[in-house]
């Protein structure tokens, strides 16, 4: 169950919203394996002036569009996996709308253990089978 917050300026077009919250599912369905019914997003639209970041930083130049996404997920993902599904979220989020460069997407994965951080409801653990698999998997190589 990758939770996914998305903090963005508050006056961008509700389809701007959307088709970010579009492009980070379609990529951690491709690209982390989730089944497509595992979709939890929190919107948090801010005002422009309580987004500050550097102008530029790491060579990257930010804009005045800011777009924070915040992924807190199950670990377990090889580096390369990352990156893919950061790529992925960049191309589809720029396929989709054009409010937002793909320079000003900014994103912070955080890992869990994924198997007892979550309960989807009634107090109880649930386990979703990809995470179990994704597990099980780990287990065999000897991780």
């Amino acid at each position: 169950m990758p939770l996914v917050r998305i903090s963005i300026r508050k006056d961008l077009k509700p389809e701007t919203k959307k088709a970010i919250s579009d492009a980070c599912h379609q990529g951690l369905v491709e690209e982390f394996k989730i089944p497509d019914s595992d979709y939890w997003h929190i919107i948090e639209e801010l005002e422009p002036c309580n987004i500050i970041a550097s102008k530029n930083y790491l060579g990257v130049d930010h804009g005045p569009n800011l777009c924070y996404i915040t992924i807190l997920a199950g670990k377990g993902r090889t580096g390369q996996i990352k990156k893919n599904l950061y790529k992925a979220i960049v191309r589809h989020a720029t396929e989709h709308q054009t409010e937002i460069p793909a320079n000003d997407i900014i994103i912070i994965l955080q890992e869990n253990n994924g198997l007892e951080d979550y309960s989807f409801g009634n107090g109880d653990v649930q386990l979703p089978p990809h995470l179990l698999k994704l597990a099980q998997e780990q287990e065999q190589q000897g991780k």
